[in-house]
């Protein structure tokens, strides 16, 4: 087991971070174009939404990627004293946390080439859970370093390979 997370495993971590964030911000172009279409009038395809697509499977490609690196390497302990509810939770939020990273991306690129709406419906309510898990995670951080006086967030943020 690592005991860090590497410099690629961290950069990938806040990289996709960022660009989730940018999907959440800036979806407007991406919505005008999805109500045109299921209108049927010409989906005037802005750059905004293409930039929406796109990042969306930069996203997918960037977490399969992290998710290839975690399998193959592994993930530091977490710490001893913790107690098993919480390690618990930390586990099953990470891979809550990937799942719908994946599902996201996949059920917006399946409502939009496929003009799907059950998929679109899908990805609104995949986008939900998946804001939600990254609150819960970003919390359980704050929980960790305020509270449990630990360094588990500070692994995220320097490599210690």
């Amino acid at each position: 087991m690592p005991n860090g997370y590497t410099r690629l495993q961290i950069a990938l971590h806040w990289v996709i971070f960022l660009l989730i964030a940018a999907q959440f911000l800036f979806h407007d172009g991406i919505q005008a174009a999805w109500r045109a279409v299921i209108r049927g009038t010409d989906a005037t395809f802005s750059v905004m939404a293409a930039q929406h697509i796109f990042t969306g499977l930069l996203v997918l490609a960037l977490v399969v990627l992290r998710l290839a690196i975690k399998l193959r390497r592994g993930a530091p302990a977490m710490p001893a004293e913790e107690p098993e509810i919480l390690k618990l939770t930390a586990r099953v939020t990470h891979w809550l946390l990937y799942g719908f990273m994946i599902l996201v991306p996949v059920s917006g690129a399946a409502a939009w080439f496929a003009v799907n709406e059950n998929a679109a419906q899908g990805h609104e309510l995949f986008k939900s859970i998946l804001l939600l898990l990254i609150a819960l995670h970003f919390l359980g951080a704050l929980f960790q370093r305020f509270v449990l006086k630990s360094d588990v967030m500070t692994r995220m943020m320097r490599p210690n390979a």
